[in-house]
């Protein structure tokens, strides 16, 4: 996808992220009528909000604990050599458990998101799946207790 960085967003464009922050499934005419442009201009600055990178697409939320993942954790890890970064990573996206990584400063080489349906089961996946990984040193395990801020980056 082209970027364009260069590209300045107004009051309209922040307007229309936030309603389709909200429900991306919105109809452009509705969005019209609630901003008083038309539906060609909605379009048109939707269009260009995506060519931009702004907009990188539209997706299903899931709630995971709906879904029986009822354990949230982060995971610190070490890596034996700096060099072992992409080899981890492979492996580490391979497992479905972990739904996000970052590349960090400070304590830990990598930082990652696990869901789980269970203790035990977060139990498991630590023990057999990821220190498991010949290149990683050490693991320190943080167990979110509540999640009271989720929310997406307010243009």
């Amino acid at each position: 996808m082209h970027t364009t960085p260069s590209y300045q967003i107004d009051n309209l464009d922040k307007s229309i992220l936030h309603a389709l922050m909200d429900n991306a499934r919105t109809p452009y005419a509705e969005l019209a009528k609630n901003f008083d442009v038309s539906a060609g201009t909605i379009h048109v600055r939707v269009e260009k909000m995506k060519q931009a990178g702004i907009i990188k697409g539209t997706r299903v939320v899931i709630d995971a604990k709906n879904l029986g993942y009822d354990v949230c954790c982060f995971i610190g890890i070490n890596l034996k050599n700096a060099k072992d970064y992409p080899s981890t990573i492979e492996r580490l996206n391979a497992l479905e458990e972990v739904v996000e990584a970052y590349y960090t400063t400070g304590n830990y080489s990598i930082f990652i998101k696990v869901m789980t349906r269970s203790i035990e089961h977060l139990q498991n996946v630590l023990i057999n799946k990821i220190q498991a990984i010949d290149e990683i040193q050490s693991t320190e395990t943080l167990i979110s207790l509540q999640h009271p801020i989720n929310r997406e980056v307010m243009p």
